[in-house]
């Protein structure tokens, strides 16, 4: 008997009932409940030669200075830059001369211990590239001879393995799991560089998966545990104090060709009759191959008699080979049974802001601009894709853009003034096909600006503008998109002015990040029910109550985009909203898509993260499926865990832009473990400070700053104080801080979320920005929340030869190592960039000789340099390109497996020069102390002193 739809259920999936509710929402049939399918259950190599170095003034510093010189064996710790902090102070900068070979950055002169218990790989030649990105996960393939030749057997005969015993194949544990490898935090620091590491690998006994398959294990760009190892107990858990829980990022990139997943086209889709989870490599078959048993229940299922046969070809196909046998990642084509309605065609809705500050800061004219250069970008392949435009001011304006066989068409603008009750005129005319009405929609973008080139009215009634957007697309479902630079201040949504400066800094300030109108949430959860989804571009150099209005996108899966006194006149502004306006228009999303993850027994998913609407205890809602957010999953243990490998399994339905509807399915296994030294040797300090940072974000919205940041630094006391009554003896190991090597960023991360705009306490920072930045802290994909939280620093004016060059093999540029976060790394005479990855620093020290400035900007005098934001131009001279390259891939997000359309603002920062952008950048310098927040050392001093309590 199936159970009570566990599938993707329809609009509450608990009753039949409530489908007829919904007649054309997209609900979601449960599969268990359809009538079965028939046959089934349910950049270039560079030629690597060097321009000759120069060496300027510095040439007599060849001992190499600065924070690059630091990183060998011998530096002394107390002095971190060695013979630099002795040197006298002379124009000069360390950088030309050649860098000794380092195997890897040493954290304050100290080699990092070795991490996780895994051989470190050999430095490659110029010592400084990054380590492999993951380990092979998965199961230890048997001997590939035997398994090719059975495969080769079964396939022709058409069965499954007989070769597997009918019982669960239940190996004993072989091998150790993860070695713990205690670290003395105070002695032995945390080095940035560690940051890069994959995380502790997932052991998995021998023969673990039903193929020999590399990828038979979920990669962890898509999901990751914050523990690899699973107590089998909730009080082990418990005892540890770590989280268990999951960070999901179903798609590694804006685009399917930059990260194609194996594609089941024959939609045979075999899935567990009880718990509803979809076949996978951790299955186990039976009965000469005609049955398979649940790796998450245990039920024994039948295999479709469609499995083995290629119903195109009219043969027999070797099952061994099929994607779902050998990918934790795949995605199924979807059959009838899997959708309500046909897949519906893509939808954008723009809602310009077409008040007095949109038209004089150049609003309106850059997103109609970039509207119309990227038509060709939009998804369209099924020609299906609409658009539609609503200009907002005090009135709403509609626009009827005719078919481009209309002859005399011209696009008509219609004024509605009602704002209780917009009605909606002509509304077949005001979404149209972009392949129909092509000509017509690149007039009418072309126009659009002078319309209201002269507009003086302040109105702004962007809350009915929403409403009318609302109505005007809910029979089909979509996207709005809501260009914005004013506060909403008539009609329905009406926001008042309410920032308070005397507010900022204390109990009070935590009423600003609240949402000032019912009216954004209730709306949001109306839109998600008509698959609605809400995207906020903001713009406003005033108040414009970004805790309000990010509401929207929070609960339909839309995103908050928020860009502080834009203006168009400053080409960096108008090039970088541009840049990503286009590439969010190009992105491909899914529609119409719900979110599950089912797991072995006695294991549950108790608390969901991230943005969507929440559509019953398991089911996650997204009207749009975006390709540049994460979402983080508690899980609970409710019962022992007997079995010695547990399976999470992540479903993804969607609609794709191009009309196809698809299943992503996601599938990790995991050991399972009865000791605590394997559950702290297996955790996974970037996932936990992920999960901590959405934590974090929902206890400031919900009980205030002040119980955020304390929340945070119980944890961490709480977790070194396990760690040392457990797993350490309960000593002090002569005054250190010990805790597993594995773990050794998690202080210097919580810091930095504790320091974080969002977070930290301040009397300096607007409403409006700490709420933006609460908003990515809840949304950015887990690389990048990382460098969010503790930004890269690089040392540049004394690069290794390498770096800023391709490398031979990979072809990508090479970063220099980066540097942890303290101006105890900079010289005077130093050229650094720090990069949080939504803003980047340029910072040139105030020493730093002519002819650095001359390469790098082409001027020789400091004062000649122009700061704030800016560019390095493009000089014919090799160090420059060099500079250029690094800052260019400090921002490639592509290769670190992750979607986003942000394009950094760059700012050149001179150590001597304006006072408020230097403070800016040295609040990303973690481990100092600025701004009412300890610097590192004082930090870890308090964690020791509560520790030894």
């Amino acid at each position: 008997m199936s159970a009570p739809h566990d599938g993707y259920g329809q609009y509450p999936p608990q009753q039949h009932a409530d489908q007829a509710a919904y007649p054309d929402q997209g609900g979601y049939v449960n599969p268990a409940d359809a009538p079965p399918a028939p046959g089934a259950t349910t950049t270039h190599h560079a030629d690597h030669h060097k321009k000759k170095k120069r060496t300027y003034a510095a040439g007599a510093f060849e001992v190499g200075m600065g924070g690059n010189a630091a990183a060998g064996p011998a530096a002394p710790v107390a002095g971190q830059f060695g013979a630099a902090a002795a040197a006298p102070a002379a124009p000069g900068y360390g950088g030309y001369p050649a860098q000794p070979e380092v195997v890897q950055p040493a954290a304050y002169g100290v080699q990092p211990q070795p991490a996780y218990g895994v051989p470190q790989p050999a430095a490659p030649a110029a010592g400084y590239q990054a380590p492999e990105t993951y380990y092979s996960t998965g199961a230890v393939p048997p001997p590939s001879g035997a398994i090719a030749g059975l495969a080769a057997g079964m396939g022709a005969m058409n069965l499954g393995t007989a070769s597997h015993p009918s019982q669960p194949r239940e190996q004993p544990r072989v091998g150790p799991l993860n070695q713990l490898y205690p670290t003395d935090l105070l002695n032995q620091p945390f080095n940035v560089s560690e940051l890069d590491l994959p995380p502790p690998p997932i052991i998995l006994p021998p023969n673990s998966s039903v193929t020999p398959s590399p990828d038979a294990n979920c990669a962890p760009k898509y999901v990751r545990s914050t523990l690899n190892a699973i107590p089998t107990t909730h009080s082990l858990l418990k005892k540890s104090k770590l989280p268990l829980a999951l960070i999901i990022q179903p798609y590694a990139s804006l685009h399917d060709l930059d990260d194609p997943v194996p594609i089941v086209q024959d939609q045979v889709i075999s899935r567990c009759r009880r718990c509803r989870s979809y076949i996978n490599p951790f299955v186990t078959f039976l009965d000469h191959g005609h049955r398979w048993r649940c790796n998450m229940c245990n039920l024994t299922n039948d295999v479709p008699q469609a499995f083995d046969w290629d119903a195109a070809a009219q043969k027999t196909v070797d099952r061994w080979q099929r994607h779902e046998l050998n990918h934790a990642v795949v995605e199924f084509v979807a059959p009838q049974e899997y959708m309500v309605r046909p897949p519906q065609p893509l939808v954008y809705l723009f809602l310009f802001d077409v008040s007095y500050a949109a038209v004089s800061t150049g609003l309106l004219a850059t997103s109609a601009r970039t509207i119309l250069d990227s038509l060709n970008r939009i998804p369209n392949a099924d020609r299906r894709t609409r658009l539609g435009f609503i200009a907002v001011d005090s009135s709403l304006h509609y626009f009827s853009v005719p078919r481009d066989s209309d002859e005399n068409g011209e696009t008509s603008m219609l004024v509605v003034s009602d704002l209780d009750e917009p009605f909606l005129p002509v509304p077949h005319e005001l979404l149209v096909p972009l392949t129909e009405c092509r000509q017509s929609i690149e007039n009418f973008l072309t126009k659009l600006p002078d319309m209201f080139a002269n507009n003086q009215n302040n109105g702004s009634c962007m809350g009915s503008a929403l409403r009318a957007g609302h109505k005007l697309i809910s029979p089909l479902g979509g996207k709005l998109v809501v260009l914005s630079a004013s506060l909403p201040n008539v009609g329905y949504g009406k926001l008042e002015m309410r920032e308070d400066k005397k507010l900022l800094g204390t109990s009070k300030e935590n009423g600003l990040l609240q949402t000032a109108s019912s009216f954004y949430k209730s709306f949001a959860v109306e839109c998600s029910k008509n698959q609605v989804s809400v995207d906020m571009f903001l713009f406003s150099s005033q108040y414009q109550d970004v805790a309000s209005l990010s509401n929207l996108p929070r609960y339909t899966g839309g995103q908050t985009w928020f860009y502080p006194g834009w203006n168009a006149g400053r080409p960096e502004d108008a090039i970088k909203f541009a840049s990503e306006f286009s590439d969010y228009l190009s992105s491909e999303i899914g529609l119409e898509a719900v979110l599950r993850v089912r797991a072995s027994t006695g294991l549950r998913m108790s608390t969901f993260y991230g943005n969507f609407f929440n559509r019953s205890s398991d089911l996650c809602a997204f009207p749009a499926f975006p390709r540049d957010q994460c979402y983080v999953v508690e899980v609970a243990i409710d019962e022992t865990l007997t079995r010695n490998v547990v399976c999470l399994q992540t479903a993804v339905l969607h609609t794709t832009c191009n009309g196809e509807r698809r299943i992503r399915v996601l599938t990790l296994a995991l050991p399972t473990t009865d000791k605590l030294a394997d559950v702290y040797a297996s955790a996974d300090q970037c996932a936990i400070t992920t999960y901590y940072s959405h934590k974090a974000v929902e206890r400031a919205l919900s009980h205030g700053l002040d119980s955020a940041r304390d929340m945070l630094q119980s944890k961490i006391i709480e977790l070194l104080q396990t760690f040392r009554k457990e797993l350490a003896g309960g000593s002090a190991m002569g005054g250190g801080l010990q805790f597993p090597s594995n773990l050794r960023g998690l202080p210097a991360l919580f810091l930095g979320l504790m320091k974080h705009v969002g977070l930290r306490r301040s009397a300096q920072i607007p409403s409006d920005l700490r709420s933006a930045a609460l908003c990515l802290l809840s949304t950015l994909p887990l690389p990048l929340l990382i460098q969010y939280i503790y930004p890269r620093m690089y040392s540049l004016h004394d690069m290794p030869d390498n770096a800023g060059y391709p490398d031979p093999e990979t072809s990508q540029i090479v970063l220099p190592p980066p540097l942890n976060l303290s101006s105890e790394r900079f010289v005077s005479y130093g050229l650094y960039l720090i990069d949080d990855g939504q803003n980047q620093f340029l910072w040139v020290g105030r020493e730093a000789v002519p002819q650095l400035l001359v390469d790098v900007f082409g001027v020789s005098d400091r004062a000649q340099l122009r700061v704030g934001k800016g560019a390095v131009p493009e000089l014919d001279n090799d160090f420059n390109e060099r500079v250029r390259a690094v800052i260019q891939k400090s921002r490639d997000h592509k290769s670190r497996g992750v979607g986003s359309v942000t394009v950094p603002h760059l700012y050149i920062v001179r150590e001597d020069g304006e006072p408020s952008l230097k403070l800016w950048a040295q609040t990303l310098l973690v481990e100092d102390r600025a701004d009412q927040g300890m610097g590192l050392a004082q930090w870890m001093g308090t964690l020791r002193e509560k520790i030894v309590q």
